[in-house]
């Protein structure tokens, strides 16, 4: 199973590509959709789903995994970013892509299998089911690296979007 991890956001899409096979797990590609402030809010979000098409054209996941939004503070972020994730939701249906939702406690347990586990934690076990020798400096691609793994944990028991 090929599976695109998603961690969502308007200024920092992080993503990653990864095969299980076999409860084998090997890292393809990694990256980051980034967006400059100074450009418009739409020209944004169309930069998103212009590079997200292009992600899932050349690499054929079979599901898209992705973080359910999760804020307690500012308002504007989060309307912000929930926008920036309908338009990754939305790139997915076009593209006939089926997606799954976890929560940041279903992915935390998934990857350390403790629900309530730090960054680093989270970080290290990444590293380590991945086998990569060190992680990217943006946590977003780490996330978007635990979300896809989470999936393949879950994907039994998962119900699409």
């Amino acid at each position: 199973m090929r599976i695109l991890g998603i961690d969502p956001g308007f200024a920092i899409t992080g993503y990653s590509i990864i095969d299980y096979i076999g409860n084998k797990f090997k890292l393809i590609e990694s990256g980051a959709i980034l967006t400059e402030a100074k450009i418009s809010f739409p020209l944004r979000l169309e930069k998103i789903y212009t590079d997200l098409t292009e992600i899932i054209l050349n690499y054929k996941p079979d599901a898209m995994s992705i973080e359910e939004l999760f804020f307690n503070n500012n308002a504007k972020t989060a309307i912000n970013v929930a926008q920036a994730r309908g338009v990754i939701l939305m790139t997915a249906r076009i593209q006939k892509l089926d997606v799954f939702e976890y929560t940041p406690l279903q992915v935390k347990q998934a990857v350390t299998g403790y629900g309530r586990a730090d960054k680093i934690q989270v970080q290290r076990m990444v590293k380590m089911i991945l086998n990569e020798e060190k992680l990217p400096k943006l946590d977003d691609i780490t996330d978007s690296m635990a979300i896809g793994i989470c999936h393949a944990h879950s994907a039994k028991f998962a119900t699409k979007l």
